[in-house]
């Protein structure tokens, strides 16, 4: 695994492996231009990063939305070609946030498919905790929309219970948010036509998700940064040590 600033450590088969997609697709991505080119390493092996886990993440959620290829191309072709992984993966929070709750029943196998990775009982629980699946019977029910973030937390060094209290906190503090916006949306439009509203609320949909993401990750930058210069200086070397 890489951070947005380490090298590259992904081979092709890694790669393909941890986004539940063949190497072939991975090829067929990069001829198409949806990859961005592997980083050249030692002994000609094409080494892949973060940016490349999340785009074709991203990819898939626009699969999943019902985009083809040519429609794929053309959104990603709109985006600045240096995003982070965290900008694609803001980008894939907005485009899922387009569809309706997507729960569908797979087998393990399936459901480690498109994990990207095996999961043991540990990590079910833990997935399970998060209502991203639930049991039923000898397969899963899993919110694909959740999925992707699920297992990624399951990486995260926090506790389980730390976890579980920050989706509650994200929990409350979004539908109060979704709350409010919806007032002023509704007081903005009461006096136009029905099928204006409708219109309206579908096109303002992904561009509200896509302003909250953007407002609460800088938010939270500043908030670290914060807690991080104040570390500083009450540690040994600081002022307030």
């Amino acid at each position: 695994m890489t951070t947005d600033t380490e090298e590259p450590a992904l081979t092709i088969d890694e790669l393909a492996a941890r986004a539940g997609v063949t190497v072939r697709t991975v090829r067929f991505y990069g001829s198409k231009g949806l990859l961005p080119p592997p980083v050249i390493g030692p002994r000609r092996v094409g080494r892949y990063g973060r940016e490349h886990l999340a785009r074709l993440a991203l990819i898939e959620e626009l699969q999943r939305q019902g985009m083809t290829l040519a429609a794929i191309e053309r959104y990603l072709g709109q985006l600045p070609p240096d995003l982070s992984a965290r900008d694609l993966a803001i980008q894939r929070a907005v485009v899922a946030s387009w569809a309706p709750d997507a729960v569908e029943k797979v087998s393990r196998g399936e459901l480690e498919r498109r994990a990207g990775r095996a999961l043991d009982d540990e990590d079910l629980r833990r997935l399970a905790a998060l209502n991203v699946v639930e049991r039923d019977g000898e397969g899963f029910r899993v919110d694909a929309g959740l999925l992707r973030l699920g297992v990624e937390l399951l990486d995260v060094p926090l506790t389980h219970e730390t976890i579980l209290e920050a989706r509650t906190t994200l929990t409350e503090h979004a539908r109060a948010a979704a709350q409010e916006l919806s007032r002023l949306l509704r007081d903005a439009v009461a006096e136009r036509d029905p099928r204006d509203v409708k219109s309206l609320s579908a096109h303002m949909h992904p561009l509200v998700v896509q302003a909250l993401l953007t407002a609460f990750q800088r938010s939270l930058r500043e908030e670290l940064r914060e807690w991080l210069d104040a570390g500083e200086g009450t540690g040994p070397a600081g002022t307030g040590g």
